[in-house]
């Protein structure tokens, strides 16, 4: 191996540019993984976008590849193994106040990034090689079947994300699901909702993607710019609902305006979950009144769940939730900037985008 490897290094703002740096050393316990595809995440795009972490660092964590290398006392583990790593892992302890409540987001260890191909340790995908920490190496890590490709282990780390918001939403078999947004992560919640017997209503100011969602499970996809969209939402939500409205809107899409259009087709009781909104300081106005009289409520769900990490690979590689077909743009690393440009301004027809190392 040589010492130095191509990264793409976020420098601030809206800048991101190929570098040589130095290949990650190892420590007892860590992986050296060359990564194959790693997904261009929106949680990324906003913090490039709005330089809401301090430069340089080295983004993408959806990422897949196989192990080059191993530190001293790894046994699980060996050179040659295809695994999906996922960057978040906490610490599982039982007198860590979140974690003995299952809010491992909010865990100190899990906040303390596992994955990193240089500087401040933040994914690190966008690179050659990525060094794994051990605390991800051993329980952040999944075997990638021989059946399966990298590009569907590059969606395990995305799958568990929605599959931790469904369960927290409680979601049952003949609910009635509105969700907004058919982009990747839009489309990831269709086909979880669908395939636990929900029925499925979507809205997509794209063509596209409306075209998918009813491919991949969606009963009707709805057009937000249509003049009788409000008309047509109520209508479909308590239709299938004997009338009372939809249980769960899920928000997937980053716009806050959105919110209160969630909360209204709501039924008494029902949820609305917010997953895309990641950037604090992003206020929504609700109708207060529906959510004390009617006991409306809004959840968030943020990133993944170690617990459910297996029960999400399983999901695809079994092909129950089949995400072949989402990539529609692949990029070498050389072109990251297209890349993220891709992906922060879709096209008619794009969906997932990856970076290719």
């Amino acid at each position: 191996m040589t010492e130095t490897m191509q990264a793409a290094v976020y420098r601030g703002s809206r800048k991101v540019q190929v570098e040589e740096v130095p290949v990650p050393q190892l420590l007892r316990g860590e992986l050296l993984v060359k990564v194959a595809v790693c997904g261009v995440c929106g949680t990324d795009l906003k913090k490039i976008e709005y330089g809401l972490v301090d430069p340089p660092r080295i983004f993408g964590h959806e990422t897949a590849g196989t192990i080059e290398r191993v530190g001293e006392g790894v046994v699980q583990w060996k050179p040659g193994d295809r695994v999906a790593i996922n960057h978040h892992v906490p610490c599982l302890r039982p007198d860590c106040f979140y974690c003995s409540r299952q809010v491992f987001a909010q865990c100190p260890v899990y906040k303390r990034t596992g994955i990193t191909s240089g500087f401040e340790p933040a994914g690190g995908g966008y690179a050659k090689y990525v060094r794994v920490m051990d605390w991800c190496a051993e329980s952040g890590t999944v075997l990638i079947p021989d059946e399966n490709s990298f590009e569907e282990a590059s969606f395990v780390e995305p799958l568990n994300t929605c599959l931790k918001g469904i369960k927290q939403a409680r979601l049952r078999a003949g609910d009635t699901v509105f969700i907004v947004g058919q982009g990747p992560i839009g489309l990831l919640f269709t086909m979880l909702a669908s395939s636990l017997g929900a029925r499925v209503i979507v809205a997509d100011l794209v063509p596209f993607r409306r075209e998918e969602a009813l491919r991949r499970g969606a009963a009707i996809a709805l057009d937000p710019a249509d003049p009788d969209y409000s008309d047509a939402l109520a209508t479909a939500t308590k239709s299938f609902s004997s009338g009372r409205g939809a249980d769960l809107s899920i928000v997937a899409v980053p716009a806050t305006k959105v919110i209160s259009k969630a909360v209204s087709v709501l039924r008494p009781g029902g949820q609305t979950l917010l997953f895309a909104q990641t950037r604090l300081n992003d206020p929504v106005e609700v109708d207060a009144g529906a959510i004390c009289m009617l006991e409306k409520s809004i959840l968030g769900s943020y990133s993944s769940d170690v617990t459910i990490q297996q029960e999400a690979a399983d999901l695809i590689f079994s092909r129950k939730i089949d995400v072949r077909g989402l990539i529609t743009h692949r990029y070498p690393l050389e072109r990251i900037e297209e890349a993220i440009k891709t992906a922060s301004h879709p096209d008619e027809r794009s969906l997932k985008v990856v970076v290719t190392p």
